[in-house]
């Protein structure tokens, strides 16, 4: 027995010789104590508990591993990057919504509507002074063979007047403002209100705007018309260059008025930036005048300024800062760029199409875009016309309460449902797996200072025709430059990989049996000859009851 070696296909006779050939020759460590220690049962039985308490603990923490590694964990990594990069898109807005002569008289009468309710909410008769109906509207040549739509058959509801209401909180009354809005059948209606009434009054005009501007067709070139529309940029140079006029286009946002994007599409050589500091970054000078076309869509005076990215659709409703009039402002900026992994380690997007919300916009892909795309699709889909400041999908008209008297009723309950997040916008919209973030910093100082004013004045008047005569309240200069090239970029990573899952599992194995994947392939190789032994064990078994039943027969008298 001494002398006897492991064949090249190896017969145990029992169970018990296969069990004390694995033990004595694995290499897995403390199995050999199993046999050696035969004689004593009770150092057998300490160390057979010592052994499979080791096995549990290592399959305890192979589970801990693995539900960690389907949990798929990301960690971050920060680099810094220093290199020339293009200068970020740039959107300036003068906050000041034309006023177009298609819609004027219905615009003059919601004017006259919004005096009677501040009369009638605050004593106070705001008449022409607020409400400026002689100032020249926008008029724009394509349409002007439509008419004035005061002839149409839309009319101003009078369903949705202004109301103050009071209710009893922790003992004390509190006074609100806002207006009614019901369903179809007037048996579901709820009010509309604010605690502030400016915010309420902003609102409700905002409500009535939107019925009117439904009115206009849906698209409306106003670029092609520019030459209509007072610029509002007396002075562009980025780098100590002047400006060109390839180098911005134009727009009209409904609330936010004349809009203008500087280096929108971000090829062209001319805006990359390849120093750091003021000198080398876009400074203009913008007419902030207020001319106050609609003066209740907006209380602010000044210009409303978006850093962004390129091809990006700006949302200046969500983004954006306010620049004061009479004010030299310098900001600097600082770009991040995040990557995310996508896939299992998080839902991202790369440039949007494999998203199942179709855009309605028709730059790239950014989750305000998407998440405004899907809500315009629900509002249609529920409310049955579309959201004014959104773009349409096809087929799809505006709201207007002549023609849907509750669309007000569904839209504000739709937004609640989504500023709550009650709506799948945000479960249909990811994020983009990379995307460019901006800080911002900034600074200001009066400008033009009281001793240089009037030259300062005199110059802007002399090239660019500024005839205004008040102090500092109807230009303003902005200045916005990169503080440093370098960019920081954030990376998700997996936290736990295949190879560091693998690195981890080798280390707790070795840690509770001091052995390697070769220990491994010797417990398969046991388990298999368990198999193959026990299959043999059973054929020798059925083998010998047919040859005894055989035998049996054969002894039976004929």
């Amino acid at each position: 027995e001494e002398g006897r070696e492991e064949g090249l296909i190896e017969f145990y006779d029992s169970f018990k010789d296969m069990f004390e050939f694995f033990c004595k020759n694995t290499t897995i460590h403390g199995t050999i104590r199993l046999v050696c220690s035969g004689s004593n049962r009770m150092k057998t039985a300490f160390w057979t508990l010592l052994l499979l308490a080791s096995f549990g603990m290592l399959y305890w923490q192979f589970a801990l591993m693995f539900s960690q590694y389907w949990a798929y964990p990301v960690v971050l990594t920060m680099s810094m990057h220093s290199e020339p990069k293009m200068f970020p898109a740039i959107t300036i807005c003068n906050l000041d919504p034309y006023r177009f002569e298609l819609v004027s008289e219905h615009l003059v009468q919601l004017d006259r509507m919004a005096e009677e309710s501040i009369t009638f909410l605050y004593g106070i008769n705001t008449s022409a002074r607020l409400f400026h109906m002689n100032e020249g509207n926008i008029h724009v040549k394509d349409l002007s063979s439509m008419g004035n739509l005061s002839r149409s058959s839309f009319k101003l509801s009078q369903n949705f007047s202004l109301l103050r209401t009071t209710d009893l909180r922790s003992g004390k009354k509190h006074s609100s403002v806002g207006f009614r809005l019901c369903n179809a059948t007037g048996g579901n209606c709820f009010y509309k209100t604010y605690s502030s009434g400016m915010d309420a009054i902003l609102e409700w005009y905002r409500f009535h705007y939107m019925n009117i501007m439904s009115q206009l067709p849906v698209i409306i070139n106003i670029s092609d018309h520019e030459e209509q529309i007072e610029d509002m940029v007396y002075s562009c140079q980025y780098d100590g260059e002047p400006c060109r006029p390839s180098d911005y286009v134009h727009f009209h946002h409904p609330v936010f008025g004349s809009c203008y994007t500087f280096n929108s599409k971000g090829t062209d050589p001319f805006w990359t930036a390849t120093k750091p500091g003021i000198p080398y970054g876009l400074s203009l000078i913008l007419r902030a005048e207020q001319k106050d076309h609609i003066p209740l869509l907006s209380t602010v005076a000044g210009v409303k300024v978006m850093i962004h990215n390129h091809n990006q659709t700006p949302f200046l409703e969500h983004e954006g800062f306010d620049i004061r009039p009479g004010i030299a402002t310098t900001i600097g900026i600082q770009q991040d760029e995040v990557n995310r992994l996508g896939g299992n380690y998080g839902k991202c997007t790369t440039n949007g199409d494999d998203v199942d919300v179709k855009l309605l916009y028709n730059n790239s892909y950014t989750l305000q875009a998407c998440l405004h795309s899907s809500f315009q699709h629900i509002m249609v889909q529920k409310c049955g016309c579309g959201y004014y400041y959104y773009p349409l999908p096809p087929g799809a008209e505006y709201c207007d309460y002549n023609k849907q008297p509750a669309w007000g009723h569904c839209f504000y309950q739709l937004y609640n449902r989504l500023r709550n997040h009650h709506l799948n916008c945000f479960d249909q919209c990811p994020k983009p797996c990379r995307e460019s973030l901006y800080k911002v910093s900034a600074g200001t100082a009066k400008w033009p200072s009281a001793k240089s004013q009037d030259w300062v004045r005199q110059a802007l008047r002399h090239q660019n025709g500024y005839n205004s005569t008040s102090n500092r309240r109807d230009i303003a200069k902005v200045t916005i430059f990169y503080q440093q090239l370098n960019y920081q970029s954030v990376n998700e990573s997996p936290l736990l990989s295949e190879n560091l899952l693998l690195s981890s599992m080798g280390s707790q194995w070795s840690l509770w049996f001091g052995s390697s994947v070769l220990s491994v392939v010797e417990m398969f190789e046991l388990l298999i000859d368990t198999l193959v032994l026990s299959l043999l064990f059973c054929y020798q078994r059925l083998r010998s009851k047919k040859t005894l039943r055989v035998a049996h027969t054969a002894t039976v008298p004929s």
